[in-house]
């Protein structure tokens, strides 16, 4: 038997592009080497509390994230925000400030000096750059906003939102937007005020009851006995007009196949039939990180906890790079009279912290939360995750990588790849990518339909001319 399309990974991404394939009516097989779906997406629940050992939030700013809620039928039991998420931190120097979640919020408090506001103030009269988009995220917003507003604001965010260090990401990257605002506008906050994105930021977010897991399980369960786990793929080689995947099983044969591994496994297994694409994926680093659960008492807490959370500044004493206030964000996430906390370590900014010892990372996190939040006593639970590989890094000249490897198909026909190294870590990114990627693949598999000759993929004209999601049926 030869599958039109073999989906190698059952991550979010993998079985996004899995879930429409399936969708579009073609014959799709997932192969996942662990014994259960999501890859990092993982919810537990343990003595009424509720812990995520990867990603926690969905981005209802994605419109592929909505359209696939509202498919798999999970829109009903959408948990939003918790009504007493009204402030944002930052840790800088040892302490905590709390900052509005209005727009002028940076404004109106003094966690940045008088100077550096009026300094941010003037991002409206400085000139645009016409050759912006290669630079770092600090590069970017020093020159827009000052070198206060990136040391003390972007560079936390992006340790919060990639692990990374705002010196080495790329802006046109991470925050397209940004560059985009100030090409088209002249100024990012003349095109903020335009497209009055003057919500709460954080009431775009949202989960579920059970955690983000819903998500994947439920995907799961709609492609049902196509996905094959506890099935490792050794490798993958071309065979005829289409692909042979190596499994300690046998071998599968597909008309075309989707690496939707992490990007140290995508390398491996394309460098046989693609060598230029293992190198680009290559160049994608992802840093250790460390998450650390802790549950207390309510009444151990002196801290209101009214936020998402805080992140850090750049700050060689402290390992957090920042945390969650995980039962404020959503209900559910701890008993009545119970706050759940996550801290997370490592990273690109100090990935040696995500190595520490468990005992010893528990230790730091422990008194670096006491003394920033008020915490008096020991937590009633704590548990660890490690990830020997975080999120991936959006470096300099990441682009040109995504190019290679969203052309490998050229190169290779029908080779695919998908994953929260291209276009966003976040899960709204990978169901977003996933469907794309999914689209080509319709695309290619209805041109080898009609010509009847695997031959046609070679023609790039075809994978952008068939028609999109209108002509899948609602097979679920």
């Amino acid at each position: 038997m030869t599958f039109d399309a073999v989906v190698v990974g059952a991550g979010v991404s993998g079985l996004a592009t899995a879930y429409d394939l399936a969708r579009y009516g073609h014959d799709v097989a997932v192969l996942e080497r662990q014994v259960t779906v999501g890859g990092n997406a993982i919810s537990e629940r343990f003595d009424g509390f509720l812990m995520e050992h990867g990603p926690s939030t969905v981005n209802a700013f994605v419109p592929e994230a909505v359209d696939f809620v509202r498919e798999l039928d999970l829109a009903e039991t959408r948990l939003d925000l918790g009504a007493d998420v009204r402030r944002r931190y930052l840790q800088s120097e040892g302490e905590l400030h709390g900052i509005s979640v209005h727009p002028l919020g940076f404004l109106a408090s003094n966690y940045l000096s008088l100077p550096g506001r009026l300094s941010m103030m003037c991002e409206l009269f400085r000139p645009r750059l016409d050759t912006a988009g290669n630079e770092t995220i600090y590069a970017f917003a020093a020159r827009r906003f000052g070198t206060e507003f990136a040391g003390k604001v972007m560079e936390p965010l992006a340790a919060g939102l990639f692990a990374g260090d705002a010196r080495e990401l790329s802006v046109s990257a991470v925050f397209p937007k940004l560059v985009e605002f100030e090409q088209r506008y002249g100024s990012v906050t003349r095109a903020v005020i335009a497209a009055r994105h003057g919500k709460q930021p954080g009431k775009r977010l949202f989960s579920w009851p059970d955690g983000i897991a819903s998500l994947p399980r439920r995907m799961a369960w709609s492609l049902g006995e196509r996905i094959r786990l506890g099935t490792a793929v050794k490798g993958i080689r071309k065979r005829g007009g289409g692909f042979a995947i190596e499994t300690a099983a046998g071998a599968l044969h597909a008309r075309t196949v989707v690496l939707a591994v992490q990007p140290h496994v995508a390398a491996a297994l394309v460098e046989p039939v693609d060598s230029e694409t293992a190198a680009a994926v290559s160049g994608i680093s992802a840093p250790p990180l460390s998450v650390v659960f802790l549950g207390y008492k309510r009444s151990q807490i002196a801290h209101p906890l009214d936020g998402i959370g805080f992140l850090s500044t750049k700050d060689e004493s402290h390992v957090l790079t920042g945390a969650q206030f995980c039962s404020t964000m959503f209900s559910g996430r701890a008993p009545k009279g119970f706050a759940a906390i996550a801290g997370y370590v490592g990273g690109a900014r100090n990935p040696d912290a995500a190595l520490l010892p468990e005992r010893e990372l528990v230790e730091c996190v422990e008194a670096q939360l006491k003394a920033l939040l008020g915490i008096g006593g020991s937590p009633v639970v704590c548990r660890t995750r490690h990830w020997p590989r975080g999120l991936p890094q959006y470096a300099l000249g990441h682009e040109k990588r995504v190019d290679v490897i969203e052309s490998a198909h050229e190169r290779v026909p029908g080779l695919f790849l998908t994953g929260n190294y291209l276009h966003g870590v976040s899960v709204a990114n990978c169901l977003a990518t996933g469907r794309r990627v999914a689209r080509r693949l319709d695309a290619l598999l209805g041109a080898l339909r009609e010509t009847g000759s695997d031959e046609a993929a070679r023609s790039d004209d075809h994978v952008g001319r068939r028609h999109t999601m209108e002509r899948s049926g609602t097979t679920k």
